[in-house]
């Protein structure tokens, strides 16, 4: 079971550089086979090479930046991933994919009468409820969405139990 999200993004940045040394490289071969003059000269990268010394601005700055990438793309690798799936109370190991539950607790949520739309962020320890609904009095329908939203929490069955909040918007004003 995937519980967190592939390194897509470092994945794909270490390819494209290693595919645009590779095409570097293999145009200056199939350049200097055909007796063109190549794009790459060999013999003034190592001219320019030779000559360079560590104290140089050049070097520095190039072994700086080759340097930043390299901890960039091992910071992105040692990171986890974004999490995909919820891990369950219950005997046998389970699983419930954050799409289909912030979509279920966010129907919990509609599902209140007087709601019009709601907006759910979920996190590990806590999820956020906004409420948007055309009463002009909001009492009361705080604790109808939380109780609504804690009732599907119980049925759901989270190994860790989040806590809910409920904000609750007017679009319209009491008078």
């Amino acid at each position: 079971m995937k519980r967190r999200t592939r390194r897509s993004l470092p994945a794909s940045l270490t390819a494209g550089a290693l595919l645009a040394v590779c095409v570097l490289v293999a145009v200056a071969v199939i350049q200097r086979l055909t007796g063109n003059q190549p794009w790459l000269d060999y013999r003034a990268v190592a001219t320019a090479v030779h000559n360079a010394h560590w104290t140089d601005l050049v070097p520095a700055l190039i072994s700086g930046a080759v340097a930043l990438v390299g901890l960039v793309l091992l910071w992105a690798a040692l990171l986890p991933g974004k999490r995909r799936i919820l891990p369950l109370t219950g005997d046998p190991d389970s699983g419930a994919d954050t799409v289909g539950y912030r979509s279920a607790l966010r129907a919990a949520a509609t599902g209140v009468d007087g709601v019009d739309r709601a907006r759910l962020s979920t996190g590990s320890r806590k999820v956020k409820v906004r409420v948007k609904t055309a009463r002009t009095r909001t009492d009361g329908l705080t604790d109808a969405v939380r109780s609504a939203v804690e009732s599907r929490l119980d049925h759901i069955a989270p190994a860790r139990r989040p806590a809910v909040s409920v904000r609750v918007r007017a679009t319209r004003e009491g008078s």
